[in-house]
């Protein structure tokens, strides 16, 4: 054996050509093969290689190669670099997957759509969507003609249908298994239900619609859901500004005025807001001369239009207002800064806490980008370019974290704190931890073991984190979520002073007409009962009492009345 290796030994050094080629290949083929592994992994429902080969060879009959390149490259943009985890500190070191013991939160990056997996939407009518049946489209004349939107790699029926019913549409259509449709009527013919044929890219079990057919389901809407007209939003009454021209700058007359007109002539004029007075139609922005914050009664408003007998178009002193279609590009543009921060602030929270949806706002108000203590690859593609920077960079306005704990405290200078009533943050977190970030847990969830035993767990922690910010944050502007809902303009104003910026007011009632961002659960599939049992609340209870205590102890506003218990 000892000779044999020699020879070989004696071989290379005569041949070192041939040594380092072998090298190479080895390493080569070593590459081949992790990156195999790679592709391999993410297939499946909704996953890369086969299925979205398909997916472009179906698409390419019916749309340009624009969109194939487009959702192609959305695909193999995503990352696969793991974020940390977060949960309740007294859970960072014990107990293992799989072993029926809590680990710390989970994979924040984890799939959004495995609570669905496997259920068949037709066979489940829970009060809140149900299958009409299939029908013809047409790319000329569409059956559903309010928004739309793709995804060529994880669409699925519950995330059309929480889409839909989020934007306030009574119908939502899923067609050539990855296209979603809304609309509040249907305009088009019955089709054969064999004809709805396409298994959706997202969930292999369900179908969703097939080439020109959709698949059509009616939404049971909750009534928080925004009142529109067609694909316009329903703002208000409100009283003429002092300075209408100046305030709305184009207006014209409307013969037969009706609601349609003028969003029609607004959306084509690129404004955000169709004003209607009578039989003349204003378009614009929100400006500080018309910010829309002080609605009138309706009743101001009643004047039917002169082309629609059952809309009201506003008179001479109460206009009635829509928003359009039209994006206020006024508070769009988002960079990192130029200068990397002296100061590391935090944008603390607990889980389900509106912590996303705070980065949103920030992010629109200040045109800088948020970083983030974790990395989640769904937020990243959802435009939070922040996301990829290590927190320490420097180069992001402040990082979101849900850690607690004095160590991990203590290494930022600053800090937002967001609070919210623990019984809506605790059912946000446990939605987003089963079903992801606008998804939804399931009725087995619910039901089962997985929720007592979260609600154990996780309301100490939301107690914890409150008091551990308070005791060990350097600095700590304290922000109540259902406050900043409440009243939007002047606690983001407040979050943006914070962070030692000055406030565009225009930029800041820009931020109130696209306050939801991408990550706004729907009213379409709440709970219609109380999952709270007695002993939770009255364990709750006392933990609203203790944060409530130690919040006034420090000269803090306490918690708001809709926390305590009744």
């Amino acid at each position: 054996m000892a000779k044999a290796l020699l020879k070989i030994q004696r071989y290379f050094r005569r041949k070192p050509v041939r040594f380092f080629s072998l090298i190479l290949l080895y390493l080569t083929a070593g590459s081949l093969v992790f990156l195999h592994s790679g592709f391999v992994g993410d297939s499946g429902p909704g996953g890369r290689g086969s299925r979205e080969s398909v997916a472009a060879t179906e698409m390419g009959r019916r749309t340009s190669d624009t969109r194939v390149l487009g959702s192609m490259s959305r695909v193999f943009k995503e990352t696969h670099r793991s974020g940390r985890r977060y949960g309740p500190p007294w859970m960072k070191r014990t107990g293992q997957e799989g072993q029926g013991t809590e680990v710390r939160g989970g994979d924040y990056t984890s799939n959004w759509n495995r609570a669905l997996k496997g259920r068949n939407a037709k066979d489940v009518d829970d009060g809140r969507a149900k299958y009409i049946g299939c029908y013809i489209d047409n790319t000329q004349k569409r059956a559903l003609r309010g928004v739309s939107f793709f995804d060529y790699k994880r669409m699925t029926v519950f995330r059309c249908q929480d889409n839909c019913a989020e934007r306030g549409y009574m119908y939502a259509g899923l067609e050539f298994g990855a296209e979603c449709y809304c609309g509040h009527k249907i305009q088009a013919p019955n089709a054969s239900e064999s004809e709805c044929n396409m298994e959706c890219k997202g969930e292999r079990s369900n179908l969703c619609g097939g080439a020109n057919r959709l698949s059509i389901y009616r939404l049971e809407l909750s009534h928080e859901s925004a009142r529109r007209y067609g694909s316009a939003i329903f703002k208000g009454c409100f009283h003429r500004p002092d300075n209408v021209t100046v305030a709305l700058p184009f207006n014209t007359v409307i013969q037969n005025m009706s609601v349609d007109k003028c969003v029609d002539m607004c959306t084509e004029k690129e404004k955000s807001l169709a004003v209607l007075a009578g039989d003349r139609c204003y378009c614009g922005f929100p400006t500080s001369l018309f910010s829309l914050h002080e609605l009138e009664e309706e009743d101001k408003c009643l004047h039917r239009c002169h082309g629609e007998e059952f809309e009201s178009c506003g008179n001479d002193e109460y206009f009635v207002v829509y928003q359009t279609q039209v994006q206020d590009n006024r508070c769009m543009d988002r960079h990192f800064l130029p200068t990397r921060a002296k100061q590391l602030v935090a944008l603390a929270s607990f889980p389900g806490a509106g912590n996303t949806w705070a980065r949103h706002l920030i992010e629109l108000a200040t045109g800088f980008y948020t970083g983030s203590y974790y990395f989640d690859g769904s937020l990243y593609n959802k435009g939070f370019k922040g996301e990829r920077d290590h927190w320490r960079s420097g180069r992001t306005i402040c990082i979101k974290t849900h850690e607690s704990g004095k160590k991990e405290i203590e290494a930022f200078d600053s800090g937002i704190l967001m609070i919210r009533n623990p019984y809506k943050a605790l059912m946000a977190e446990f939605n987003r931890k089963y079903g992801g970030h606008i998804g939804f847990a399931s009725q087995a969830h619910w039901r089962g073991k997985e929720w007592p035993e979260f609600v154990k767990n996780y309301a100490p922690w939301w107690a914890s984190h409150t008091l551990d910010w308070l005791n060990y944050g350097k600095n700590v502007h304290v922000v109540h979520f259902e406050e900043l809902k409440r009243d939007l303009f002047l606690r983001l104003k407040g979050m943006v002073q914070f962070l030692g910026l000055n406030v565009s007011e225009d930029r800041l009632l820009c931020v109130e007409g696209q306050k939801d961002g991408n990550f706004k659960r729907s009213g379409l599939r709440k709970l219609e009962y109380d999952p709270y049992t007695s002993e939770m609340r009255a364990d709750i209870n006392k933990l609203i009492r203790t944060v409530d205590t130690v919040l006034r102890k420090r000269n803090m506003s306490g918690v708001p009345e809709d926390y305590m218990p009744r």
